[in-house]
Protein backbone atom coordinates (compact mmCIF):
# COMPACT_ATOMS: atom_id res chain seq x y z
CA UNK A 1 0.00 0.00 0.00
CA UNK A 2 0.98 3.86 -0.72
CA UNK A 3 0.08 6.92 0.67
CA UNK A 4 -0.20 9.83 -1.20
CA UNK A 5 0.69 13.15 0.70
CA UNK A 6 -0.19 16.48 -1.48
CA UNK A 7 0.73 19.75 -1.02
CA UNK A 8 -2.58 21.77 -1.28
CA UNK A 9 -0.81 25.01 -1.33
CA UNK A 10 1.50 24.75 -3.76
CA UNK A 11 -1.09 23.07 -5.83
CA UNK A 12 -2.94 26.12 -5.59
CA UNK A 13 -0.61 28.62 -6.47
CA UNK A 14 0.57 25.97 -9.20
CA UNK A 15 -2.67 25.84 -10.66
CA UNK A 16 -3.70 29.69 -10.25
CA UNK A 17 -0.56 31.01 -12.06
CA UNK A 18 -0.73 28.09 -14.47
CA UNK A 19 -3.86 29.90 -16.18
CA UNK A 20 -3.65 31.83 -18.49
CA UNK A 21 -3.07 35.74 -17.99
CA UNK A 22 -5.89 37.21 -19.35
CA UNK A 23 -7.67 34.78 -16.90
CA UNK A 24 -6.00 35.96 -13.94
CA UNK A 25 -6.47 39.71 -14.42
CA UNK A 26 -10.41 39.14 -14.77
CA UNK A 27 -9.95 36.95 -11.59
CA UNK A 28 -11.17 33.53 -11.13
CA UNK A 29 -11.90 32.38 -7.48
CA UNK A 30 -12.98 29.13 -8.35
CA UNK A 31 -10.56 28.12 -11.48
CA UNK A 32 -7.18 26.42 -9.20
CA UNK A 33 -9.38 24.79 -6.94
CA UNK A 34 -10.90 22.87 -9.79
CA UNK A 35 -7.14 22.45 -10.88
CA UNK A 36 -6.62 20.59 -7.14
CA UNK A 37 -9.60 18.47 -7.40
CA UNK A 38 -8.83 17.67 -11.06
CA UNK A 39 -4.57 16.28 -9.87
CA UNK A 40 -6.49 14.62 -6.48
CA UNK A 41 -8.82 13.05 -8.80
CA UNK A 42 -6.41 11.59 -11.07
CA UNK A 43 -4.15 10.21 -8.62
CA UNK A 44 -7.20 8.11 -7.58
CA UNK A 45 -8.22 7.36 -11.00
CA UNK A 46 -5.04 5.94 -11.15
CA UNK A 47 -5.07 3.41 -8.40
CA UNK A 48 -4.24 5.73 -5.27
CA UNK A 49 -6.37 4.44 -2.09
CA UNK A 50 -4.70 6.48 0.77
CA UNK A 51 -4.43 10.31 0.41
CA UNK A 52 -4.05 12.79 2.58
CA UNK A 53 -3.81 17.19 2.03
CA UNK A 54 -1.77 19.78 3.70
CA UNK A 55 -3.11 23.29 3.12
CA UNK A 56 -1.83 26.46 4.99
CA UNK A 57 -4.95 27.71 5.98
CA UNK A 58 -3.70 30.91 7.25
CA UNK A 59 -0.28 31.90 5.21
CA UNK A 60 1.48 33.10 8.38
CA UNK A 61 2.69 30.57 11.07
CA UNK A 62 4.47 30.55 14.18
CA UNK A 63 8.07 30.93 12.38
CA UNK A 64 6.43 34.83 11.69
CA UNK A 65 7.36 35.64 15.17
CA UNK A 66 10.77 34.08 14.80
CA UNK A 67 11.94 35.69 11.82
CA UNK A 68 10.19 39.31 10.91
CA UNK A 69 10.87 38.56 7.16
CA UNK A 70 9.31 35.40 6.88
CA UNK A 71 6.81 34.59 4.15
CA UNK A 72 3.24 36.00 4.60
CA UNK A 73 0.23 36.54 2.82
CA UNK A 74 1.41 40.05 1.95
CA UNK A 75 0.95 40.60 -1.81
CA UNK A 76 -0.71 37.61 -2.36
CA UNK A 77 -3.82 37.82 -5.29
CA UNK A 78 -7.07 38.06 -3.53
CA UNK A 79 -8.56 35.61 -5.66
CA UNK A 80 -5.82 33.09 -4.30
CA UNK A 81 -6.13 33.79 -1.28
CA UNK A 82 -10.09 33.07 -1.16
CA UNK A 83 -9.60 29.48 -2.74
CA UNK A 84 -7.73 28.49 0.37
CA UNK A 85 -10.92 27.68 2.48
CA UNK A 86 -12.93 26.91 -0.85
CA UNK A 87 -10.45 24.52 -1.53
CA UNK A 88 -10.55 22.72 1.73
CA UNK A 89 -14.46 22.30 1.76
CA UNK A 90 -14.12 21.05 -1.93
CA UNK A 91 -11.43 18.54 -0.74
CA UNK A 92 -13.88 17.30 2.18
CA UNK A 93 -16.74 17.08 0.50
CA UNK A 94 -14.96 14.60 -2.23
CA UNK A 95 -14.35 12.90 0.86
CA UNK A 96 -10.56 13.78 0.94
CA UNK A 97 -8.78 13.84 4.24
CA UNK A 98 -7.62 17.43 4.32
CA UNK A 99 -5.17 18.92 7.16
CA UNK A 100 -5.60 22.93 7.39
CA UNK A 101 -2.69 24.22 9.27
CA UNK A 102 -3.05 27.24 11.28
CA UNK A 103 -0.35 27.87 13.94
CA UNK A 104 2.29 25.27 11.56
CA UNK A 105 2.46 25.10 8.09
CA UNK A 106 1.51 22.63 5.49
CA UNK A 107 4.94 21.18 5.10
CA UNK A 108 4.77 20.37 8.81
CA UNK A 109 1.43 18.44 8.38
CA UNK A 110 3.15 16.84 5.46
CA UNK A 111 6.02 15.88 7.57
CA UNK A 112 3.86 14.73 10.62
CA UNK A 113 1.84 12.79 8.13
CA UNK A 114 5.11 11.27 6.58
CA UNK A 115 5.99 10.03 10.21
CA UNK A 116 2.62 8.41 10.96
CA UNK A 117 3.30 6.63 7.68
CA UNK A 118 6.20 5.49 8.13
CA UNK A 119 5.75 3.94 11.12
CA UNK A 120 3.26 1.70 10.17
CA UNK A 121 4.08 -1.59 8.93
CA UNK A 122 0.95 -2.32 6.54
CA UNK A 123 2.53 0.93 4.31
CA UNK A 124 5.10 0.02 1.30
CA UNK A 125 5.66 3.63 0.56
CA UNK A 126 4.83 6.68 1.43
CA UNK A 127 5.07 9.78 -1.87
CA UNK A 128 4.82 13.58 -0.58
CA UNK A 129 3.67 15.24 -3.60
CA UNK A 130 5.64 18.91 -3.22
CA UNK A 131 8.44 20.69 -5.00
CA UNK A 132 9.42 22.07 -1.83
CA UNK A 133 12.91 22.18 -0.80
CA UNK A 134 12.19 21.43 2.77
CA UNK A 135 10.68 18.04 2.28
CA UNK A 136 13.43 16.82 1.15
CA UNK A 137 14.36 16.12 4.61
CA UNK A 138 11.82 13.76 5.33
CA UNK A 139 13.15 11.71 2.67
CA UNK A 140 14.41 8.18 3.42
CA UNK A 141 15.61 5.37 1.45
CA UNK A 142 13.12 4.49 -0.94
CA UNK A 143 10.42 4.64 1.55
CA UNK A 144 9.44 8.08 1.64
CA UNK A 145 9.94 9.63 -1.50
CA UNK A 146 9.18 13.10 -2.88
CA UNK A 147 7.44 13.58 -5.90
CA UNK A 148 7.20 16.82 -8.30
CA UNK A 149 3.77 16.58 -9.81
CA UNK A 150 4.42 18.86 -12.85
CA UNK A 151 7.55 17.27 -13.91
CA UNK A 152 6.97 13.87 -12.73
CA UNK A 153 10.37 13.53 -10.98
CA UNK A 154 10.85 11.39 -8.12
CA UNK A 155 13.35 11.78 -5.63
CA UNK A 156 14.58 8.75 -3.05
CA UNK A 157 17.42 9.31 -0.44
CA UNK A 158 20.32 8.69 -3.13
CA UNK A 159 18.67 11.53 -5.84
CA UNK A 160 18.20 14.02 -2.80
CA UNK A 161 21.91 13.54 -2.19
CA UNK A 162 22.81 14.25 -6.14
CA UNK A 163 19.92 16.81 -6.61
CA UNK A 164 21.81 18.76 -3.06
CA UNK A 165 24.53 17.74 -2.50
CA UNK A 166 23.53 16.41 1.24
CA UNK A 167 21.68 13.19 2.77
CA UNK A 168 18.22 14.37 3.87
CA UNK A 169 19.15 14.36 7.89
CA UNK A 170 21.24 17.64 6.65
CA UNK A 171 18.87 19.53 4.39
CA UNK A 172 18.10 21.94 7.16
CA UNK A 173 21.34 22.82 7.66
CA UNK A 174 22.17 23.63 4.08
CA UNK A 175 18.98 25.64 4.48
CA UNK A 176 20.03 27.53 6.94
CA UNK A 177 23.34 28.54 5.23
CA UNK A 178 22.02 28.77 1.80
CA UNK A 179 19.22 30.55 2.35
CA UNK A 180 15.61 30.45 1.20
CA UNK A 181 14.25 33.02 -0.78
CA UNK A 182 10.32 31.61 -0.51
CA UNK A 183 10.14 31.36 2.64
CA UNK A 184 12.37 34.83 3.29
CA UNK A 185 15.23 34.25 5.08
CA UNK A 186 18.72 35.15 3.16
CA UNK A 187 21.54 32.53 4.30
CA UNK A 188 24.75 33.38 4.95
CA UNK A 189 27.24 35.67 2.69
CA UNK A 190 29.63 33.63 0.88
CA UNK A 191 28.17 29.91 1.53
CA UNK A 192 26.98 29.42 -1.81
CA UNK A 193 25.09 25.96 -2.37
CA UNK A 194 28.30 24.14 -3.63
CA UNK A 195 30.49 24.60 -0.82
CA UNK A 196 27.89 24.40 1.60
CA UNK A 197 27.22 20.59 -0.14
CA UNK A 198 30.61 19.94 0.21
CA UNK A 199 31.18 21.15 4.15
CA UNK A 200 27.86 18.95 4.85
CA UNK A 201 28.39 16.22 2.97
CA UNK A 202 31.58 15.63 5.20
CA UNK A 203 30.28 17.22 8.77
CA UNK A 204 26.38 16.71 8.33
CA UNK A 205 25.63 19.30 11.00
CA UNK A 206 26.49 22.83 11.48
CA UNK A 207 27.82 22.20 14.87
CA UNK A 208 30.20 19.43 13.85
CA UNK A 209 31.83 21.85 11.09
CA UNK A 210 35.77 23.01 11.94
CA UNK A 211 35.56 26.47 13.75
CA UNK A 212 37.80 29.25 12.75
CA UNK A 213 41.55 28.03 13.06
CA UNK A 214 41.03 24.47 13.26
CA UNK A 215 42.02 22.23 10.55
CA UNK A 216 40.00 21.17 7.71
CA UNK A 217 40.04 17.10 6.12
CA UNK A 218 38.79 18.53 3.13
CA UNK A 219 39.32 20.69 0.27
CA UNK A 220 36.97 23.83 -0.20
CA UNK A 221 37.85 26.71 -1.62
CA UNK A 222 37.62 29.83 0.85
CA UNK A 223 37.26 27.65 3.46
CA UNK A 224 39.21 30.14 6.26
CA UNK A 225 36.32 32.62 5.05
CA UNK A 226 33.34 30.12 5.41
CA UNK A 227 34.71 29.06 8.96
CA UNK A 228 34.74 33.16 9.78
CA UNK A 229 31.21 33.56 9.02
CA UNK A 230 29.68 31.00 10.54
CA UNK A 231 31.36 31.54 13.64
CA UNK A 232 30.82 35.17 13.60
CA UNK A 233 27.34 34.01 12.75
CA UNK A 234 25.76 30.90 14.05
CA UNK A 235 23.15 31.92 16.05
CA UNK A 236 21.80 33.26 12.93
CA UNK A 237 22.45 30.05 10.84
CA UNK A 238 21.01 28.41 14.02
CA UNK A 239 17.77 29.90 13.67
CA UNK A 240 17.49 29.76 10.14
CA UNK A 241 17.99 26.09 10.49
CA UNK A 242 15.15 25.77 13.17
CA UNK A 243 12.91 27.67 10.60
CA UNK A 244 13.92 25.10 7.91
CA UNK A 245 13.58 22.31 10.16
CA UNK A 246 9.77 21.04 9.98
CA UNK A 247 8.23 19.70 12.68
CA UNK A 248 6.22 16.85 13.28
CA UNK A 249 4.09 16.61 15.72
CA UNK A 250 0.71 17.92 14.42
CA UNK A 251 -2.55 15.75 15.04
CA UNK A 252 -2.74 14.01 11.43
CA UNK A 253 -4.42 10.60 12.88
CA UNK A 254 -3.82 7.11 11.21
CA UNK A 255 -2.95 6.11 7.83
CA UNK A 256 -6.66 4.41 8.17
CA UNK A 257 -8.09 7.49 8.39
CA UNK A 258 -5.97 8.80 5.49
CA UNK A 259 -7.93 5.83 3.26
CA UNK A 260 -10.50 6.96 0.54
CA UNK A 261 -13.72 6.34 0.92
CA UNK A 262 -15.45 7.83 -1.94
CA UNK A 263 -17.02 11.10 -1.84
CA UNK A 264 -19.78 12.59 0.64
CA UNK A 265 -23.55 13.74 -0.63
CA UNK A 266 -21.68 17.44 -0.52
CA UNK A 267 -19.74 17.41 -3.25
CA UNK A 268 -22.82 18.02 -5.81
CA UNK A 269 -23.84 21.27 -3.91
CA UNK A 270 -19.74 22.30 -4.13
CA UNK A 271 -19.44 21.03 -7.93
CA UNK A 272 -22.23 23.09 -8.74
CA UNK A 273 -20.75 26.30 -7.20
CA UNK A 274 -17.23 25.36 -8.91
CA UNK A 275 -19.01 24.65 -12.38
CA UNK A 276 -17.30 21.13 -12.03
CA UNK A 277 -19.97 18.59 -12.95
CA UNK A 278 -17.59 16.76 -15.03
CA UNK A 279 -15.34 16.48 -11.56
CA UNK A 280 -18.43 15.38 -9.58
CA UNK A 281 -19.52 12.61 -12.46
CA UNK A 282 -15.66 11.49 -12.59
CA UNK A 283 -15.20 11.32 -8.66
CA UNK A 284 -18.65 9.01 -8.46
CA UNK A 285 -17.10 6.64 -10.86
CA UNK A 286 -13.79 6.53 -9.14
CA UNK A 287 -16.07 5.48 -6.32
CA UNK A 288 -17.76 2.88 -7.59
CA UNK A 289 -14.87 0.85 -7.56
CA UNK A 290 -14.53 0.56 -4.09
Amino acid sequence: MKVDLIDGTYELFRHHFGLPSAVREKGSRTAATRGVLTTVLVMLEEGATHVGVATDHVIESFRNEMWPGYKSSLGMPEDLLAQFPLLEEALVAAGVTVWAMVEEEADDGLAAAAKVADADGTVDQVRIHTVDKDLAQCVKGERIVQVNVRKQVVLDEAAVQTKYGVLPESIPDWLAVVGDTADGYPGLPGWGAKSAAAVLRRYGHLEEVPKRGERWDIHVSGAKRLAGVLAERMDEALLFRDLATLRTDAEVGTVDDMRWRGPTPDLADVAKRLNADGILRRYQKVAERL
